[in-house]
């Protein structure tokens, strides 16, 4: 987690650095250059976790005006500068302040001050689960209706695509279908439930010579539109090494922050398993498909979605092995 401590007096900025020493990260005191404003919205935009040495208004009004979503803010903790107290502001579970706040105060002695409702109740938090898991939350906005049935005693049914180790929490059950869930678990997200998607997905690319992001862009919108794809489940790609030099797949893959994965036609021939062949591909680039076997070999896992063609770009998905469980702790 990426760290930046702000303090106000010298004590606080002594204090700071004890913390950065524990929790590494910069450390910056109000004054001259150094403005409350002008510190907040940097490490806003580009630190997971500002740290206020200080009195929790100043960083209230302080961050108050870049708030967004929780599932996009950093996680904000306010410290006391005599370090008696450690109180997370903002994002509590996705962005991690609660768990920052409980370290922060073991460092100085301090007593952590959570106030996140499921965690003063001792419920199952969904969205706590969701990031333990490694998965995206589709749909923020739902988790309080998640959360404040349990904290009326009411059930909450889940459904999910893989079997998930360990019991239930208590007040959590598993619906018969995807309809009847509260939350699921899943790649293809659809009704009124909260969606946790695993990105867990290697999007095997195939394309003729010249082809644009703009192009892959397109096809790849149909590909998740034809399937019900969430395309949060995707987190590379894969192709043949003859599309190293293709500025189009280059760009495509950076727009999405995905790192990609080149093989030569010796090693896409090696990948076992059924896959669409294609005589046309195989004179051109020596194996009889490149995006199935890609992604297959990429994601070590199995192939879900089968090629798709269409205005000279293929596309197909693999799965890596997922196992989830129902730890709310990484």
């Amino acid at each position: 987690m990426s760290c930046a401590y702000l303090a106000f007096t010298a004590r606080g900025e002594a204090l700071a650095r004890r913390l950065a020493e524990a929790l590494p990260g910069s450390v910056s005191r109000c004054g001259g250059e150094v403005t409350l404003k002008g510190w907040t919205a940097e490490h806003f935009a580009q630190n997971e976790a500002l740290i206020f040495v200080g009195a929790v208004g100043i960083a209230v009004r302080a961050v108050a005006p870049y708030c967004k979503s929780k599932a996009s803010d950093p996680a904000v903790v306010a410290v006391d500068e005599g370090g008696q107290f450690a109180v997370p502001l903002l994002s509590g579970h996705l962005g991690g302040a609660n768990a920052l706040a409980r370290a922060l105060a073991e460092v100085c002695g301090a007593v952590p001050v959570i106030t996140t409702a499921t965690d003063v109740n001792g419920l199952f938090a969904v969205d706590l689960w969701a990031k333990a898991q490694g998965c995206a939350l589709l749909e923020p906005e739902r988790i309080k209706r998640v959360s404040g049935a349990l904290l009326a005693g009411q059930t909450v049914r889940y459904w999910s695509a893989w079997p998930v180790a360990g019991e239930a929490p208590a007040g959590v059950e598993r619906a018969g279908t995807p309809e009847a869930a509260d939350f699921a678990l899943t790649l293809t997200p659809e009704g009124g439930a909260l969606h946790l998607v695993p990105p867990i997905g290697v999007l095997g690319v195939g394309c003729r010579r010249g082809t644009t992001a703009e192009r892959l862009e397109e096809a790849f919108s149909a590909f998740c539109a034809s399937s019900g794809l969430s395309p949060a489940a995707v987190s590379a790609a894969a192709s043949i090494d003859l599309k190293k030099e293709e500025p189009g797949l280059a760009q495509f893959c950076e727009a999405h922050g995905w790192p990609i994965t080149f093989y030569s036609a010796d090693q896409l021939r090696a990948v076992p398993g059924q896959f669409t062949p294609s005589a046309f591909v195989a004179g051109v680039t020596g194996v009889d498909n490149v995006c199935e076997r890609a992604a297959a070999k990429a994601s070590g896992g199995a192939l879900l979605l089968p090629k798709t063609a269409g205005g000279g770009v293929t596309l197909a998905l693999a799965v890596r092995p997922f196992a989830p469980d129902w730890r709310t702790e990484q």
